[in-house]
């Protein structure tokens, strides 16, 4: 199969032409690759079964793992939803449009696949002209999860999307490189609290904030699932939940600042190997030599770190890195989805 023809959007303006040949297209059962603000999507027709049923077999997505539903506003939110509470209109006061996704009981006509069988449906409004004005003509939700196949690393750009899922999508609308850089914070509404079950770069403080004096407390959730998880492991409330995730074709280790000793003698323990590749080593704080191979000086702040981590992921493995050597970020609220990401990337 041929690779999606690529068409180039200003990303601030998009052309309305070519947005309506790509609504037409999700309207019809397609598949069309486009920009969020956090990263690029696969999307479907949210309610089209088959459509959505399509976006998995690219991606070679398990059974289990929910896809988010993005729509132009919260009329359209409330509309695949069967319940809004308070807090939902809280958070998408604040918060919205933006990467924040709520996950909150399905209306009867969302597809079971869709939500990996359960009663709940995450749902957002990205902040992204591109993608707003395609769910505006589109007319209808969009899922969407990132356009990778499943535990890679997420396209920030139109040509990660090419590289990885060409041949498998309709169309790929390029709207330049994504401005948060990683995937929404996704927050479980169903209950008395607001549970985190994907960290992003709206932080728990944020969501604090939007929720000051409502009564309502944000907590923290843990589950994981092995990626090796069949169709018949149990459905996750939201995606992001595998061990292993948002992982490059190279190996990853990790270290803190202060063990910069202890990794150079690992490197060199690992560069003495008759099997050990280019290694490329991603640094924020410290100061590492890697003999042979490539060192990128990564920001000091959170957004700007996170905007640019996943394309330095894909240069990596671009360069043809077998290790690539990562200082982990700091153990804060601010960087707490970054320290994910990695740390899910390196198991």
């Amino acid at each position: 199969m041929a690779d999606a023809p690529l068409l180039t959007l200003d990303p601030n303006n998009p052309d309305p032409v070519v947005i309506n040949r790509a609504a037409e297209l999700l309207r019809g059962g397609g598949l069309v690759a486009f920009p969020t603000e956090t990263v690029y999507g696969l999307g479907a027709n949210a309610l089209n079964p088959a459509a959505v049923a399509a976006i998995y077999a690219a991606k070679g997505r398990p059974a289990w793992n929910p896809v988010i539903a993005h729509v132009p506003d919260v009329a359209s939110a409330q509309a695949i939803t069967r319940h809004w509470p308070a807090v939902a209109d809280r958070l998408a006061a604040a918060l919205w449009p933006g990467p924040l996704t709520l996950v909150l009981p399905k209306a009867p006509h969302v597809p079971d696949v869709a939500t990996a069988g359960l009663d709940a449906i995450g749902v957002r409004v990205p902040a992204h002209p591109v993608a707003l004005a395609l769910l505006r003509a589109a007319g209808v939700p969009i899922a969407a999860p990132s356009a990778n196949r499943f535990t890679q690393v997420s396209p920030t750009t139109a040509q990660h999307v090419q590289a990885s899922l060409g041949d498998r999508v309709g169309l790929i609308l390029d709207g330049g490189p994504c401005p948060v850089g990683i995937e929404s914070t996704v927050v479980d509404l169903t209950g008395a609290d607001v549970v985190i079950l994907r960290p992003g770069m709206i932080s728990a403080a944020d969501l604090e904030l939007a929720l000051r004096g409502s009564g309502v407390a944000v907590r923290t959730a843990t589950a994981t699932v092995s990626h090796d998880a069949t169709t018949d492991a149990a459905a996750q409330r939201s995606p992001g939940m595998a061990d292993r995730h948002y992982a490059p074709r190279a190996d990853v280790w990790l270290f803190d600042p202060g063990q910069e000793r202890e990794i150079t003698t690992a490197l060199a323990g690992y560069l003495a190997t008759p099997t050990a590749g280019h290694v490329t080593a991603l640094v924020r704080s410290t100061t590492l030599a890697v003999p042979s191979g490539t060192v990128v000086r990564m920001p000091d702040d959170p957004a700007t770190y996170a905007r640019e981590l996943y394309a330095a992921l894909h240069a990596a493995d671009a360069a043809g890195a077998a290790l690539i050597v990562i200082e982990r970020p700091p153990a804060d609220d601010r960087w707490a989805a970054l320290r994910d990401r990695l740390n899910r990337a390196a198991r």
